[in-house]
């Protein structure tokens, strides 16, 4: 159960926050109805009320502007379509430096615009494109058909291990899409909100949407990708399907070795009970040796259960198909008030079970059991 339980929390914050890295935990943008939720944005003009409302938000760490744009990748006469995410200078980079591999952070000190873009490791492997790589990005005008080109360097390359993110964005200057798109320089996509709690998501998302201005919406990134966020709450069925299978197998073992206490010790429970021991006083006797086994049992469950988790987060020899989990090594995260509660209630069933079995002892009759062989 320690272990069980330790696996399922580090997985679910580290995809979580694998997420929530790239994407922030909140989004706000302009409502736009029958809009797919990853797609290109409508421009939209920077606005000091929201900015002043998302900066007096508790537990609001830092937000950014964003935009993003479909393109097409070339290099080497191979292509690859992506979306292209645009960010500016002051992006918050300690969100994304732990997946860059590769290279490094753009650079945006052109005046222009930063003529350097980060790709994924994926489309880089697909496209034969290494660091400091010279590719051509072309963009497609939706209103005249024509197609424009720019050359960028390839500052770095990343890899969050989520392949939906992998395989279809790159990341570039904002300046560039609004280029493109004949924005004007404070016309955004949106804002991408990053809390200090990921608990608080739900809650900061409700308390920002009661005071945006009627156009402006503000939506949960679990909301933007409820595919991953469904799978992950899965394990918590997965967990508790565990516990029940666990706690079953657990009470039917102690029952059992009751029972055998019991049964081995007939002809005692006869001679006290004929020297006048009530049914209660013998029953304590084997409760008393049934806790101490399960006493025993939780505390060497206790050391096994924690031993295992603290070595896999010192040495990760458990690993997983990243292309499958998200993560190649199986992240662990031990709670301690959890593994306490696990320990407590698993001492307190199994002791509360172990008092059906020595009700045989009310069913011994002393002549009888003294003849017991």
């Amino acid at each position: 159960m320690i272990i069980t339980l330790s696996f399922v929390n580090g997985f679910q914050k580290t995809v979580s926050q694998k997420v929530f890295s790239f994407w922030g935990h909140i989004r706000v943008q302009h409502f736009e109805t029958d809009k797919a939720l990853v797609a290109e944005e409508s421009a939209i003009s920077k606005n000091d009320t929201v900015e002043n409302i998302l900066a007096h938000q508790p537990s609001v760490h830092h937000f950014n502007t964003f935009a993003t744009k479909s393109a097409v990748l070339e290099h080497k006469k191979e292509i690859e379509g992506i979306l292209l995410k645009g960010v500016d200078a002051g992006y918050h980079v300690a969100s994304l430096q732990r997946f860059i591999q590769k290279g490094r952070w753009i650079r945006f000190d052109d005046s222009l615009y930063a003529k350097e873009i980060l790709i994924s490791e994926p489309i880089a492997n697909e496209l034969q494109i290494k660091v400091n790589d010279t590719i051509k990005i072309y963009f497609i005008s939706p209103t005249e058909g024509k197609s424009s080109y720019r050359k960028l360097l390839v500052a770095g390359i990343y890899k969050t291990g989520i392949e939906e993110y992998d395989k279809l964005f790159a990341i570039g200057d904002i300046r560039l899409i609004q280029r493109i798109n004949d924005w004007q320089p404070n016309e955004i996509g949106g804002y991408e909100i990053f809390l200090d709690d990921y608990k608080l998501t739900d809650t900061i998302t409700s308390s920002i949407n009661d005071q945006l201005p009627n156009v402006w919406l503000a939506k949960s990134i679990k909301d933007v990708y409820p595919n991953i966020f469904d799978w992950l709450n899965i394990q918590d069925i997965n967990r508790n399907v565990i516990f029940i299978i666990m706690s079953i197998v657990a009470i039917i073992n102690l029952i059992t070795c009751l029972l055998i206490l019991v049964l081995e010790r007939t002809r005692m429970v006869g001679i006290l009970k004929a020297t006048g021991a009530t049914n209660w006083q013998i029953q304590s006797i084997f409760l008393y040796y049934a806790g101490f086994i399960t006493l025993t049992g939780v505390g060497l469950g206790l050391a096994g259960g924690l031993g295992i988790c603290w070595l896999q987060q010192l040495t990760g020899f458990i690993t997983l198909d990243e292309s499958n989990y998200y993560v190649h090594i199986a992240p662990v995260e031990i709670i301690g008030w959890q593994i306490a509660l696990v320990c407590i209630a698993t001492a307190v069933v199994c002791f509360i079970s172990l008092i059906i079995p020595s009700i045989v002892v009310k069913r011994i009759q002393p002549v009888k059991a003294v003849q017991f062989r």
